[in-house]
């Protein structure tokens, strides 16, 4: 085991030292260039550990630049001219990248989508659903389906108003993109999306960038040896760029395929060439993240969804998107992935993390945003989760490792307490954005 215990990061902090990473970073540089060699990998990694406990005292850290530099340094030293050429590339391309996601961050305020919001909340004020004790009283009175049928028509508008100005684009787009955070509906709303444009005569390919995964074993861990999915890291941007570009260019290519029971990447594996008038279809969380598209900005139209929910809880605090989408992640992993609902909660910080750094800071460069928040989701959701909010709560109290998920389950379990619950989900439309996480789909 490596007596390094962290490294200093480029903003000054510390994070844990991880000989992984090294590993992780020389392979992938090797891949590049055609190799698949991981015990090389991991013995040039070992190398590098063992230069940096030769020059560093205990309680002395390097910085993330001087192991890089050392990196480059071992793989010239034993040979690998390629790879070392590659890992620089990588290495300057990251530092180009990191640099152009900063400005982004920083005029990140800018990217609230301040009229959208307020065309939400006008909408919640007009219905009555801006508050939980408003839509408890509607819920009360028997008018839980003209809730239903009212936030579905809203969502069907968004959804009408995208398809119009992608047809008024029709000879100049090439790709559209949904992208939004972790259950925001993206699924179900580049189904109907796609349905819709299909019915007016446009074609779509859909390219799904799960295949681009890089190996489980490149992927980073936290704390509690959970793999980190959530960040565009985890993806070859790269390749994705570069295929984005060929196929636009006429060319045919070979997409990737990642298995997520081995948690292997097999490359090369299915031909795909667009035909005249095609439209690549692109669902991803990071498809507003710059790299990804860059370089055919002019061709596409980006699409932003999210959860917009505008209703205040009994203590005048807007509920949180974030926490609508937790509930939702809960049922739909349980379907779908066979997770335990606390699984979810444990790992949300994760999905969190991803978010603000990747996802929310682009949302300003979106050609529209659509809303997915449903006001009935709510009393939908308690009678399915109430319960475990109120073990979660208990069991995490006091718990400084788990304080995310504590705070998290403390708020959700306060905010259902309120809801007037609706046992029976009958009424959610088949079609329905929610169906995609509460299960029973039928778009077609």
């Amino acid at each position: 085991m490596a007596r390094i215990k962290y490294v200093i990061k480029r903003n000054g902090a510390t994070a844990p030292f991880s000989q992984e990473r090294i590993s992780n970073a020389i392979y992938r540089a090797a891949v590049s260039v055609g190799g698949r060699d991981r015990e090389t990998a991991e013995d040039l990694s070992r190398q590098v550990v063992q230069i940096l406990e030769s020059r560093y005292r205990p309680k002395k850290y390097p910085t993330v630049e001087e192991i890089q530099d050392i990196v480059e340094k071992v793989l010239i030293e034993n040979g690998h001219a390629k790879v070392s050429k590659a890992y620089i590339l990588y290495r300057q391309e990251r530092n180009r990248r990191r640099q152009k996601a900063q400005e982004h961050v920083i005029q990140r305020s800018e990217y609230i989508p301040w009229a959208k919001i307020w065309s939400v909340l006008d909408w919640s004020v007009d219905h009555a659903v801006n508050t939980v004790a408003k839509l408890n009283a509607r819920i009360q009175t028997g008018q839980f389906p003209e809730i239903v049928k009212e936030a579905e028509t809203a969502y069907a508008g968004d959804i009408q108003a995208v398809t119009t100005m992608i047809e008024e684009r029709r000879l100049e787009v090439k790709i559209v993109t949904v992208a939004g955070p972790s259950s925001s509906g993206k699924t179900t709303t580049t189904s109907k999306i796609s349905l819709s444009l299909r019915q007016r005569g446009l074609r779509f390919v859909e390219l799904n960038l799960d295949n681009y995964y890089f190996d489980l074993e490149m992927h980073p861990k936290d704390e509690f040896g959970d793999y980190d999915f959530e960040t565009p890291a985890a993806l070859d941007i790269d390749l994705i760029n570069q295929h984005l570009h060929q196929l636009l260019a006429g060319e045919e290519v070979r997409l990737p395929y990642y298995d997520f029971k081995t948690g292997k990447q097999s490359p090369d594996r299915t031909p795909l060439k667009l035909q005249e008038g095609d439209i690549i279809l692109i669902d991803s969380l990071y498809g507003l993240y710059p790299p990804l598209t860059e370089g055919v900005a002019d061709s596409k139209v980006d699409l932003y969804i999210e959860p917009l929910l505008q209703m205040k809880d009994d203590n005048g605090e807007y509920v949180h998107w974030a926490d609508i989408r937790l509930m939702r992640r809960m049922l739909r992993d349980a379907v779908q992935r066979a997770y335990d609902y606390e699984e979810t909660l444990t790992h949300w910080h994760y999905v969190r993390s991803g978010e603000l750094q990747s996802i929310i800071p682009y949302v300003g460069a979106a050609d529209y945003i659509i809303n997915s928040g449903m006001p009935y989701e709510l009393p939908i959701y308690k009678p399915k989760l109430f319960d475990r909010f109120t073990e979660w709560e208990e069991k995490y109290r006091g718990d400084e490792v788990r304080r995310d998920a504590y705070e998290r389950a403390a708020r959700i379990h306060k905010l259902l307490a309120a809801i007037t619950p609706v046992p029976d989900d009958r009424l959610v439309p088949k079609n329905s954005v929610i169906r995609e996480f509460i299960g029973g789909v039928e778009l077609e």
